[in-house]
Order: C-alpha cells, then structure tokens, then sequence
C-alpha cells in the first residue's frame, strides 16, 4: 500500500479517505465528508446547487466553495433554479460585486444559463434528478474506488448536457457531480463512511428507474 493509499486519521482515531487530509484545520471538510459526499441526492435544488458550485470550483479547491456555500446560497436565490433563470444583466453586476463568492463573469454567467437549460430539462424529463440518475452505472460495474477523472458515464453526461447548452460541465466536473451526488461510491475501502453509504445506495429509489 502506498503512502497516498493509507487513510487519514484525524484526532478521532476513526479512518476516513485520503483527501480529507487536505483540510486538517478545517472541520467543516470532515463534516462534509461523514454527513454528503458521496449520500445519494434526488433533491431538485441541492443537484441544481452541485452543478453550479461544482462549475464554479473548476481550477480551484473544493475547500475555498465550501467556505463560501452560504454566500453563494444567498446570492443565487438559495440555487432555486427557476428564480436563478430569472437573473439579468444587473445580477450579473450584483455577483461581480459580491465578495463572498467567486466573483468570475463566465462562471456566473454559466450558472444563469444552466438554470435556464434545467427549466427546458425538466420540461422534457420531469425533473433534474430523473435525468442525472440516468447516467449512474451500472451495478456493479465499480465495486471499488479506484483513482479517476472521468468515467465513461461522466464524458457521456457531459457530451450530452453541451448538446443542450450547458456551460462549465466538462467530463471531469460531471464525474466531481457523481461522486458527491451518490451517483458512485467512491470512498476509500478503508473510509469508516463507505458503508454508510453503501447502505444509504441500496436503500436509495433512483428517480430514474
């Protein structure tokens, strides 16, 4: 086992995935950890919330959006998606302005256009869950985590939600949404919340089925 394979052991004595380490000094990582990642979601607005926040997070790390995740809630309408397709030139102003999210005009931009494309989404699928939990894999087909980007699910989201113009939804982003989403498993074999979300997944209805 290498040194990047061992779990992290915070001061609870309890192991879980490697990555945490990366926010030692930062409790709300760990929470995050033990209480989201990785829990199946079907909620409209926390999967409208991902999509955006996980576009946002491109080139930077996880950790610096889940500082700001309130700021961003209050800013984008708490990512209720049909109030955020409503937004206007004088919100985009509004968010250029307000430093408690990351104030980047295309990444802005990208989530007022998202939201407009999730009111045609759901008008064809019923709703954004039905058509995201379409893209989970197939049982079985990942019993283990194993070091990723991407997956074959992931680049076939992602082609599909450019198709309908979606913006900041790139394969690697796609597959952040999956595993934070529930969509895979993905903590580590030795994560004491792998089995909690196991269990979470077998008791979980897919909205797509």
């Amino acid at each position: 086992m290498s040194d990047t394979d061992l779990p992290y052991l915070p001061a609870d004595g309890r192991p879980r995935c490697r990555w945490c380490a990366a926010a030692a000094d930062y409790p709300p990582y760990l929470h995050y950890h033990d209480t989201e990642w990785g829990f199946p979601v079907a909620d409209e607005r926390r999967l409208f919330e991902k999509l955006c926040l996980e576009g946002f997070q491109s080139g930077l790390s996880w950790r610096t959006i889940l500082a700001k995740r309130e700021a961003f809630r209050a800013a984008f309408a708490n990512f209720e998606h049909a109030s955020v397709a409503g937004f206007d030139d004088g919100d985009v102003t509004r968010l250029l302005q307000d430093a408690g999210i990351v104030r980047h005009r295309g990444k802005i931009e990208a989530s007022i256009n998202n939201a407009r494309r999730a009111i045609e989404l759901v008008a064809e699928t019923g709703s954004l869950a039905a058509y995201l939990w379409r893209y989970e894999p197939a049982p079985g087909s990942y019993e283990e985590p194993v070091v990723r980007a991407t997956s074959p699910e992931s680049v076939a989201l992602s082609k599909d939600l450019k198709k309908r113009g979606w913006k900041f939804v790139g394969p690697t982003t796609m597959y952040a949404l999956m595993q934070a989403m529930g969509l895979v498993n993905d903590h580590s074999l030795a994560c004491v919340t792998r089995e909690q979300v196991s269990a979470a997944r077998r008791a979980f209805r897919s909205p797509a089925a």
